[in-house]
This record gives C-alpha cells, structure tokens and sequence, in this order.
C-alpha cells in the first residue's frame, strides 16, 4: 500500500502485530533511547512512544529494526522499482521479457514529484525546537539531535525540485554554543551533494535556504540516505518506492514536504561555524567535536498529530543496517553495469560499513598463463574511484574463477578463501595520506588517514590452522591468544603507548615469530583483549577495522621492500589495540539502565518482551 504519513505506517505495522504502544511516559534524555536498544537487540517491534517528556508530541523508532519488517514496508513498490532498476542495468531486458516491464513506464510516472495546490498537512500547526523530542541516545552526545532527517537544499535561483537534494544530514538542535530555538548545527560529509550547493551560495549573494524534514512515508526517510546517480532526484526516487508521488510545496523560497510531519525552514549562515558533536555515532564511538556550519532557525511546522521519527545508532548492527541491507536489495541488478566485472560487493556493517569493503570480481585478462591479480586490481582501483565505495579503508577482492560459490556476504567463507590464497609479498597494494570517512578516527587525523586493497587469486597457498603450531611463543608482553576462526589469531597483553614504542614491540614481536612455523597463520591481529576479539565475527570485525590505520598499523614476519612496494613473506601483523587518540567507545549510561530495567522486570509495561 501507497502510504500517506508515518502515520499510516505505524497504523499498517500495528494491524499486523509488529508494533509496540509505549505508554509509560519517558525522557528524551537518554531513557528512550536505552529502551529502542533494547528493544532492537530482541529484534522486537516498532515503538510508537505516547509520552515523550517536555513534548506535546509522540515519537516513533524501530520501523526498519528487522530485515522483514523492513521488507513489509516495501512490500508493495518494491518489485516495481526492481524492474524500474533491472531496465536502467539493462534495456535489452525489454525486449527479452516485455510482459514483464511493460508497465515500468507507469510505474516511473509515480517518480515525479506533484506540487500541492490546495493541501499542506505539513502546515497545520508551529513549534519551536524545545517542544521537539529532544533525543538524546549516548552519556556523552552533546546536546540533542536529529537521527533521521531529511535535509534539502537547491542550487542558488533554482525552483525545479528535481534539481534539489536531499540527504540525510544530523542535525544538533540543543546544547554547545547553540542558542536553543534560533541555531541548529548541519553536520555533512564527504561526497555529500549538499556541499555542491553550500559552495555555490558562498559564491552568490542569495541567501543558502535549506529545509529540514522529519517523518512523512518510510520511503522519504530512505531516500535521504540512498546513493543515488547525481542527476536523479531524492524525491523521484521516494515516489518511485512508496508508489504515490512526492508532494511539495513553497513557503518565501523554502521548498517543504507536504506531508511530512515536521519541516523546519533556516538559513545556512555564511562563513559561520560552530562546535557540533560529540555523537554517538554507527561506526560503535562517538564522532569527536568540530566545527561544522550553523542553520539559523525560520519556522518549525508539523501537521495535525505529528509524530518525531528517529533511530539509536551506535554499535553495529543497528536499526540503520536495515538501510544498506534495503540498498543492496535494490542495486545489486545495477553492479554489473556500473563496476564492469564485479560480481558482488559487501560493505561490511559490523565493521562500520566504510572500514571494510568485500568484493568478488572476474579475472580474465590473462587466461592463457598463471593467474594472478590483474582485473580484479582494474576494478578495486575503480570502486575506490568512485561514490560512497571511495570511502573504504581496506577493500578486499577475490577472482570469481577460483570458486563459483565465492559471495562477498559470506564473510567467514570469504576470509577463509581469501588467506588459503594470499600473498602478502604481491597482493598488498597501499594508499597513504588520503582522505578516510569523516566518522573514522584511526588515521592521522580528520579525515585523514589510508587505505589499503588486498588484491588475490589462484589456487590456494596454504592451508589454515585454528591450533597454535608446535613451539609457538609470545615475547614478553603478550600472554593472551584466541582464534577468531581459522589462521586468524587475536594476541593481547602490551597496551599501545605512541608508535615509537609500538614499533619497537611489534618488531620484536615479528623477530620472536620467525622461529616458529607459521605457514598456516597468515593473520595476527593485536588487541586489547583477544578473548572478546575471538567470541564473535562481528567482534573481530569490529575491533580489527575500525581501529586501525593500514599505513601505521600494519606488520609482517620477513617484511621488505621492494621498489616502493611493502610486503612480507610469512604472517601479517594488524595492530587494533586502542589508541590514546581514538575516539571513545559508546557506553550507556549505568543509571538510566538502572531504571529502565524496571520496565522490562516483573510489574513493569515491558515485562516479557524481551
């Protein structure tokens, strides 16, 4: 079903038992998030809160907290847009199976977007920003913010809503220097299109106007954060997927989402910065303070019965996983088209999405000799090149040829083949002093850091252990191993101090190493606790590529150059111990745990959910 409103949605997930009316009344201030986590991590409903503390209105999250429920939402436009999709990857389709799309040219018509001429739910009423739910999800975020805008801008002079964009950019609504109901902070990225715009208007003496949606149909929220070709309109595309075309209108130059459930209309001020953050942010830290442009508060509408859509993010998995697993769904017809030779590609979620990327591409340069790393290095060197992927921090791709079943989703299956297969003296190809996502704080700086792709091939090398070879041992310092899974290793004891130490002690540990046999140990990761590094995947994933920094912190057994290019010849060395200068890891607040517990605890609303 088409639907009109947040509303609508929460109604439809309630008809059919997957949403949960929370009742007891509960603060903005940490305590609804505690309760969204929890409830996400039972894969529970979604949550309609009915008393948001300090608000007039109600707030709703976890509509996307499972894969199913996600897919019930788009349940009904989905296979149309697939077909839309499958056309754009490949147009001979029409004319293999026009049964099948001969109604894709109607199912694009709901792409465009249709002002509102005499209906603007979105305008029923004003607020301010403190009458807002003020969400607050981590101890140590610095003020409230906005986890599921919409934020909208045009180029200077433009009218035409197909040339806006829309992204989803957090926004800081309280605390720092801000002053409440008149300054918001506009946190965005790199390769973010409203930059595009921001730099325009620095060039023009038109005022930088940019709107701000929150709620409206699922799809809205969505399209915010799809990567779409430059060219192709947000609002198209949340048309195209909510089968019901976008509605809009205008308001003294600011463009407004007629049904979303709040608009709130500012000015970018020029050459106007101020400290944003910290956030608790996806990658499982907080984003550290900086300094970011401010919106000066317009008006602030909401429709009849509003109600404030946000998500918990931190840790992954989180609700947002939904969000790239519903991207995936939706482009994997368009890989072959836009990455010649690519067969899957993963951005790996536990590991915080940009940290890891896992790719499958041909090899076929070279059939008539020895395989080794050729194509597959062309479309690395692409994906790298290009878009979102660009922001990988280590990109990992196998030739296709060496096994028919390989998947880039099959993660422990996709290590193992990879390290059966690797050499680390050929297949290591680095890229240093370049830029790294915004939210990772490996590197050597903002957004500053490098990359690195693991590029293999051909028939296996070795095979993997998951037992310590005969005379193993650690130098003085280590004490503690686990295997994550077969020939990766977790070593901890030494805590990391500043890298003239660090380096001396991984040296050492690398001479003490070439005594044993480590032909079956291709992988060490060094942590500061090997037992957690090793309990889950996830946890290895999570620890071994969000905390390192290829160029600093990556070591070999028999290391050498040659002709600029590193390499070594037996295990290689990852140190993921924590940093002085990483940012902090998300912890909940043990008091407001303390008194959410009661909820879930015999007598309290929740009992029994979870």
């Amino acid at each position: 079903m088409a639907y009109k409103s947040l509303r609508d949605a929460l109604l439809d997930l309630e008809k059919n038992k997957q949403l949960l009316r929370i009742k007891t009344p509960l603060s903005p201030d940490l305590e609804m998030a505690e309760v969204h986590r929890r409830i996400f991590e039972a894969k529970g409903p979604a949550i309609w809160f009915q008393s948001v503390i300090g608000s007039p209105f109600t707030a709703a999250s976890n509509l996307y907290g499972t894969y199913e429920r996600t897919d019930f939402l788009f349940r009904k436009a989905m296979p149309r847009v697939q077909k839309v999709i499958e056309l754009k990857a490949d147009i001979g389709n029409l004319f293999k199976n026009p049964l099948r799309y001969w109604n894709a040219p109607f199912i694009a018509l709901n792409g465009l977007p249709s002002k509102s001429w005499f209906s603007t739910p979105v305008k029923y009423g004003q607020t301010t920003i403190d009458k807002l739910p003020l969400i607050k999800s981590w101890p140590m975020d610095g003020g409230a913010f906005i986890t599921l805008p919409q934020v909208c801008s045009l180029p200077p002079n433009e009218r035409n809503p197909m040339k806006s964009n829309v992204g989803m950019y957090r926004i800081q609504l309280s605390g720092n220097d801000y002053k409440l109901n008149e300054q918001i902070g506009l946190h965005y990225q790199l390769h973010r299109g409203i930059g595009v715009h921001h730099t325009a208007y620095n060039d023009s003496p038109e005022p930088f106007k940019v709107s701000i949606f929150v709620g409206g149909a699922p799809s809205h929220a969505f399209s915010a954060i799809m990567p779409l070709p430059e060219g192709l309109s947000e609002f198209t595309f949340a048309g195209l997927l909510n089968d019901r075309r976008f509605r809009y209108a205008w308001e003294e130059g600011w463009l407004l989402s007629s049904e979303a459930d709040f608009c709130i209309l500012g000015t970018v001020e020029k050459n106007l910065k101020m400290p944003e953050g910290p956030f608790g942010d996806h990658l499982g830290y907080y984003s550290l303070t900086h300094d970011f442009p401010v919106m000066k508060v317009h008006k602030v509408y909401h429709r009849k019965d509003a109600i404030w859509h946000f998500s918990v993010v931190g840790r992954p998995p989180q609700e947002d996983s939904s969000f790239g697993y519903l991207i995936h769904q939706l482009v994997k017809k368009l890989t072959a088209s836009e990455f010649p030779g690519l067969k899957s590609v993963h951005a790996v979620d536990a590991a915080g999405v940009h940290p890891l990327l896992l790719a499958v591409g041909s090899e076929r340069y070279m059939p008539f000799r020895t395989r080794q790393p050729e194509e597959i290095l062309t479309i690395a060197n692409r994906l790298i090149g290009s878009g979102q992927t660009s922001l990988a921090k280590y990109l990992i791709i196998a030739a296709d040829g060496d096994a028919p079943d390989l998947n880039a989703h099959h993660i422990s299956d996709f290590f193992n083949h990879v390290l059966q297969r690797v050499d680390w003296r050929r297949d290591l190809h680095f890229q240093t002093k370049t830029t790294i996502d915004t939210l990772d704080y490996s590197g050597e700086g903002w957004n500053a850091g490098s990359k690195l792709v693991i590029a293999c091939c051909g028939e296996p090398i070795r095979t993997l252990a998951d037992t310590l070879p005969a005379a193993f041992s650690l130098p003085q310092g280590w004490n503690k191993t686990a295997f994550c899974q077969k020939g990766i290793l977790a070593v901890s004891g030494t805590k990391f101090k500043d890298y003239l130490q660090a380096d001396a002690e991984v040296s050492e540990l690398c001479q003490h190493l070439e005594k044993s046999d480590l032909s079956q140990l291709p992988l060490i990761v060094l942590c500061d606790d090997a037992e957690f590094c090793a309990q889950t995947l996830n946890n290895f994933l999570w620890v071994t590529f969000t905390r390192s920094n290829p160029s600093h912190d990556i070591y070999g057994v028999g290391s050498a150059i040659q002709f600029k290019h590193w390499g070594c010849r037996d295990t290689l060395i990852i140190d993921a111990r924590v940093k002085p200068f990483h940012a902090p890891e998300l912890v909940p607040d043990e008091k407001v745990k303390l008194k959410i517990d009661k909820l879930f605890t015999k007598g309290g609303e929740l009992y029994g959910l979870i």
